[in-house]
């Protein structure tokens, strides 16, 4: 029999072993979490329910329908089926909408620059990533909002370039420094792509400016035909005016784009309480049915082309009427939305992880875990604005970004869930260990490679004892946040341009950042 008084040894060998094996890197598959882990777990809405939503969905296109199309939505529509009513609305009859869910695109891929970063959209595969168009840029250490700038937006991109838990960049803070408003969509794509490999999501302020975007998107791919092949960005288009009404010009946007080969983010942004119903299933009501007459318009433009189901309602205080992007009822809505993209079998996204908190404090902490675990563990395929935004998405915060990628790491492994097999139930392990074994589980085989393939190790948050964290200074997340900041920024970003596709750019556009 083994003498069990001595466990400090082995404690110290088990402790260098695994020190060892967590410095070589898993290959991307065994990680322990990834881009793509499936959820659906959370099922906020049960069968009835969600089959209820569907059928007062049709009956509102059916019945109610949307005002202000434009009128190359106009013969788009009709002439797929639609109805132009003497009052101007354009009604949904219930079997084009049922046939137009049947035919349309189940999966889709979102590319990156880097087939690395390829976000493959279907089932309950999740995704996070950034979005908002914040005007401000939060300042940690004066505490204070300062307009957003160009500089800010390429930050923001570098340093999710260089997040694991960050799939893919959507636009999070307007350019407020560019006043043209063709240059400033222009100069948000190049910060973006300049920025990261990563797939990038932008939207233009009018039609006439997505043909320019082209051609600054064709001579960064090497040529249309390398663009059409793997359009690594995506237009996040309000193409609804909640309640069901259709935005005119982002519309012809929309058209410009699906010509041009641009997957499209079909965006219904209602706030429940005001721009769409108070009551929770109410608000997913509209945004479905805004979504369906949507995807109705963007395949009879173009069948099957690549398009997002994008419902993202949001919530009041119906204390004040402001928006509550991190409250308990978003999280259901978020989480309710994700259900109802799986009902369709369609590629989805949604909002979570936003922050009403001014700061990247405590309560930041909570309104960001709560949305976001929600959202992943519903199987939310885009979950957009995942990490960054504070004041309800007026503001955005570097350090707020590293910190969400922490924070997203466990809402991954949540997604993951729990495997049961043959080593995970392991009974032989437990027998090695109780019987002529060590009594624990220190420096086992299973430890060892459960570790790294079963654990989530945070970057930056602190699991050490209050006396290791007193010896090392007391340090805060926010000083660790910005150290990190300071040290992926201090580097030239990977994803700037070749210098003879960078010259032609600038040759060609008004670039506003320093080559």
């Amino acid at each position: 029999m083994k003498d069990q008084s001595t466990p400090p040894r082995s404690r110290s060998g088990g402790r260098a072993a695994r020190h060892a094996a967590r410095a070589c890197a898993l290959p991307d598959h065994l990680r322990p979490v990834r881009a793509g882990l499936s959820g659906g777990h959370f099922r906020p809405l049960d069968d009835l329910g969600m089959a209820r939503i569907h059928g007062a969905a049709l009956d509102a296109l059916e019945q109610i329908g949307l005002a202000d199309a434009p009128q190359s939505g106009v013969r788009h529509l009709t002439g797929a089926g639609c109805l132009a009513g003497a009052d101007g609305r354009i009604r949904f009859p219930r079997a084009l909408v049922e046939d137009t869910i049947a035919s349309a695109n189940r999966a889709i891929t979102l590319h990156g620059r880097d087939r690395v970063h390829d976000l493959h959209l279907s089932g309950n595969r999740v995704h996070f990533g950034t979005a908002g168009a914040a005007v401000h840029l939060v300042d940690v250490k004066t505490r204070e909002y300062r307009d957003s700038t160009l500089g800010d937006l390429h930050d923001a991109a570098r340093i999710a370039d260089r997040l694991d838990n960050i799939h893919f960049v959507q636009r999070p803070m307007v350019a407020r420094d560019i006043a043209d408003n063709l240059e400033m969509d222009l100069n948000t794509i190049y910060a973006c792509c300049a920025g990261t490999t990563k797939h990038v999501g932008t939207s233009f302020s009018e039609p006439g400016f997505v043909a320019p975007a082209f051609e600054l998107l064709h001579l960064i791919a090497g040529g249309e035909a390398a663009w059409r092949a793997r359009p690594f960005v995506s237009n996040s288009n309000c193409f609804v005016v909640p309640p069901m009404k259709f935005a005119a010009e982002s519309c012809q946007v929309m058209e410009a784009c699906i010509e041009g080969g641009m997957p499209v983010l079909l965006l219904s942004a209602g706030q429940a309480g005001a721009t769409a119903p108070a009551s929770i299933a109410g608000a997913i009501v509209q945004a479905v049915a805004e979504c369906l007459a949507g995807l109705v318009y963007v395949n009879a433009v173009k069948p099957g082309h690549p398009a997002v189901f994008g419902t993202w309602p949001f919530v009041s205080d119906l204390r004040t009427g402001a928006m509550s992007g991190g409250s308990g009822e978003q999280a259901l809505l978020s989480a309710g939305c994700a259900q109802m993209h799986a009902f369709y079998d369609l590629p989805g996204g949604a909002a979570a992880g936003i922050a009403d908190s001014k700061l990247p404090d405590m309560q930041a902490g909570w309104e960001q875990a709560t949305t976001n675990v929600m959202a992943g563990l519903a199987g939310l395929n885009m979950v957009y604005e995942a990490a960054g935004m504070h004041a309800s998405l007026l503001g955005f915060c570097h350090e707020s970004l590293i910190l969400g990628d922490d924070l997203i790491g466990q809402a991954l492994r949540c997604v993951r869930g729990i495997e049961v097999d043959e080593d995970a139930l392991s009974l032989e392990a437990i027998r090695e260990a109780c019987i002529g074994g060590p009594g624990h589980y220190l420096g086992s085989a299973q430890t060892l490679q459960r570790m790294q393939s079963d654990y989530v190790y945070p970057a930056l948050a602190d699991r050490t004892s209050p006396k290791e964290w007193a010896e090392r200074g007391k340090p805060d997340l926010i000083s660790r946040a910005t150290a990190r900041k300071r040290e992926i920024l201090a580097e030239r970003a990977a994803a700037r341009f070749d210098p003879a596709t960078d010259a032609a750019i600038r040759a060609r556009f008004a670039i506003h950042l320093p080559a």
